[in-house]
């Protein structure tokens, strides 16, 4: 048997048959809902007379609809759209056996944030759900992969989707972060270098020494944006760390039959002599933080370093993306990130709304105050998130510096609820996305960065770079 890839252990493990397209027939061994693209395929199956094949694979949350303000999560829901999705998700998942993690429930939160930390993600997984950054999962050596409605109609029916196969590429990440320097910004840094559509027909493979030496929650960062390369997926192979990680949890089994999966989590890793279709290097040492300076997660800068002249890039594509993002957002080609004014700053997401995120940003705000003209929202990505925070005192950092403290949910990531920018608002997010409308009105303007550097910018009511200060160890 020749050397393989992850990928290929873990696509050959779940392929049921060839398919007359050519694509892959491939078992989904995790399956993941939420209430804003499932009520479709639930009801393409009642037209048909079919049952869901596997409810105990499947496993459901509300998130992106739900209102992140406690007072607002009283049923009936005040917005009318959200409360037929969420009353519809509660009906289907209840008459199919499937678990469900509702407004009541303590394990409430964003898809991608709640099945890391319930253990239901684990390596050599195929998981599926329908939102593009299912990628997340990868952090655990599985094949996470977003699907359409009628993709989740059969998963629902079959368990199996349709899939075409991918060209594997390493992204090998050498060197140390400084301090100050987050997963957040390897991430920005490998899509502005292979670029928005560079991973299109690839899976990304991350490793090398700085995204070993990341914890699961900065390995979940990494891997929740390869979407935005334009990559069906990205992963990390297994090791320690991940072990570490899944030791414990609510849906990991313990004793021996840990250690049997242990020992089969290790067989899954890429062979040492494995061929990738390509190779990319990214170097870690000096790395600056990172933000964006455009409407697309590849239109990145370091913060030190000048927004470019369209002028001056040779793409005849990137050039006129370059010319609408630069009118969109209002600034100065050769001049820096640094100082451009910020009206919100929000710190949640399926990247960056983990313990360790608000922990670093609680480090920046400790004993400071938000600018009184900064509107600054913090949204736990779980149920979970926000008890660990309150537990150790973090909410109350935020609180006294004069963010917002909210319930989990996907919040202004989407602005599918009230959490939305107004018309020609810059938010300074750590969130994952940066197009025109995404956070709320078409006039608005988002500029992505880790959760520390948004800490900063909601004190200094500017994008401002976090290196240097006492809090981040310089």
């Amino acid at each position: 048997m020749s050397a393989r890839t992850l990928y290929d252990h873990v696509s050959a493990r779940h392929k049921v048959a060839d398919l007359p397209t050519g694509e892959d027939q491939l078992f989904i061994g995790l399956h993941l809902m939420h209430e804003v693209t499932s009520p479709q395929a639930f009801a393409m199956l009642r037209e048909r007379g079919l049952d869901v094949a596997f409810p105990d694979r499947t496993f459901a949350t509300t998130d992106h609809i739900v209102p992140t303000e406690p007072s607002a999560r009283e049923r009936p829901l005040a917005d009318p759209q959200a409360e037929t999705m969420l009353q519809a998700l509660e009906e289907n998942v209840a008459a199919n056996d499937i678990t469900f993690y509702g407004l009541d429930s303590e394990y409430q939160g964003i898809t991608h944030v709640i099945a890391p930390e319930l253990g239901l993600s684990q390596p050599g997984m195929t998981v599926a759900c329908g939102d593009s950054h299912t990628a997340t999962h990868g952090a655990f050596g599985a094949i996470g992969i977003g699907i359409g409605t009628s993709q989740i109609r059969d998963v629902l029916a079959t368990g199996c989707v349709a899939t075409e196969k991918q060209q594997v590429r390493r992204v090998e990440v050498t060197g140390e972060l400084p301090a100050g320097v987050y997963a957040k910004d390897i991430i920005l840094q490998i899509i502005r270098t292979l670029g928005v559509d560079g991973g299109v027909g690839h899976v990304y493979e991350y490793g090398g020494p700085a995204i070993e030496a990341l914890d699961m929650e900065g390995r979940l960062a990494v891997c929740n944006m390869s979407i935005e390369g334009g990559a069906r997926a990205g992963y990390i192979n297994p090791d320690a760390t991940t072990y570490e990680y899944l030791a414990g949890r609510p849906y990991v089994p313990d004793g021996e039959e840990f250690e049997a999966l242990v020992d089969d989590w290790e067989s899954l890793r890429s062979d040492t002599d494995a061929v990738y279709d390509d190779t990319v290097t990214v170097d870690a040492d000096g790395l600056a933080p990172q933000v964006t300076w455009g409407i697309n997660p590849g239109q990145v800068v370091a913060i030190d370093e000048p927004v470019p002249a369209p002028a001056d890039i040779t793409d005849p594509t990137a050039r006129t993306a370059a010319e609408k993002a630069i009118e969109h957002m209002a600034i100065t080609p050769g001049e820096p990130m640094a100082g451009y004014p910020v009206d919100v700053a929000f710190l949640g997401t399926c990247t960056n709304g983990r313990l360790s995120d608000f922990r670093e940003a609680a480090a920046i705000l400790e004993g400071t105050s938000v600018d009184p003209d900064v509107w600054a929202v913090a949204v736990p990505g779980s149920e979970q998130v926000r008890a660990a925070c309150e537990a150790v005192g973090i909410d109350e950092v935020f609180l006294d510096a004069g963010f917002e403290w909210r319930r989990a949910g996907c919040s202004m990531c989407i602005a599918m609820n009230q959490d939305a920018l107004g018309p020609g608002e810059v938010c300074a997010s750590s969130s994952n996305r940066n197009f025109i409308g995404r956070q709320g009105d078409k006039a608005g303007r988002t500029v992505l960065m880790s959760p520390a550097m948004v800490a900063a910018a909601a004190v200094e009511g500017e994008v401002v770079d976090v290196r240097g200060r006492p809090e981040v160890g310089n």
